[in-house]
């Protein structure tokens, strides 16, 4: 048995995260991709007639968009930069955010549209963000476009965490961080990537060996973050051995 990584996101960003870290890495390092949840998109686009701009904080709303509808018309906004690289392909003209959905609020209030906004999102958020940017005196309605149903996690993502060697998990929100601690409790030394305070926060105590923060909410910054994780797996790896 070798260091793992747990990759807990929804498909197709779980399977792209693998492939990433694969040629991040090399070979030696198993990769479990187990999905905590899976995107079910819906079918019903709101009327968009008064709406002047869009509001995407996810490749997941650009994709439920897109598939409904052919405006490309419509300026939006993005939360960071997979999500507006991701807009941009699809032909939007894009004002990009550089972090979180705090920093994208702080964006949209320094650059407000001239009218209403409709912030695509999934089921489950953390923030709601229509309300908080209504709050700050800019129009803004929410269209759900997509669920976020829960999925059990695999048995090769259970035996790997009830093992003795290290794995790397990697979490990018707080419910994901929630499902795969309600599901078990990990025997392995485990090394946790969190995106941001409010992920890490969800970690029980006492579970990890380590967990970091990165230092942006921004897939580059995870990436740095499982790098240094990484690191310490193999120190950890081999004082397993060693025992």
């Amino acid at each position: 048995m070798t260091i793992a990584v747990l990759i807990t996101r929804p498909d197709p960003s779980g399977l792209e995260l693998a492939d990433q870290l694969r040629n991040r890495w090399g070979c030696g390092i198993e990769m479990i991709v187990s999905p905590v949840t899976e995107i079910v998109f819906l079918d019903e686009l709101p009327d968009l007639e008064d709406s002047q701009s869009l509001i995407f904080t996810s490749q997941n709303g650009v994709v439920a968009f897109t598939r409904l509808s052919d405006r490309r018309d419509i300026p939006c906004y993005a939360v960071g930069p997979a999500t507006s690289e991701h807009a941009k392909r699809a032909g939007f003209q894009v004002s990009q955010s550089n972090g979180d959905a705090n920093m994208l609020i702080d964006h949209i209030v320094a650059h407000p549209p001239p009218g209403l906004m409709m912030h695509i999102r999934g089921a489950h958020v953390s923030m709601d963000i229509a309300q908080m940017l209504s709050d700050e005196g800019l129009r803004t309605h929410a269209s759900v476009l997509y669920e976020q149903e829960k999925r059990a996690l695999t048995s090769d993502a259970i035996a790997g965490l009830r093992r003795g060697t290290p794995v790397i998990l990697p979490l990018y929100s707080p419910r994901s961080a929630k499902l795969v601690f309600n599901d078990v409790r990990p025997d392995a030394p485990l090394l946790i990537a969190a995106i941001s305070e409010n992920v890490a926060e969800i970690v029980p105590e006492g579970v990890a060996k380590r967990v970091l923060t990165a230092t942006q909410p921004n897939a580059e910054a995870m990436l740095a973050a499982m790098d240094v994780l990484l690191e310490e797996a193999k120190r950890l790896e081999g004082t397993y051995r060693a025992q």
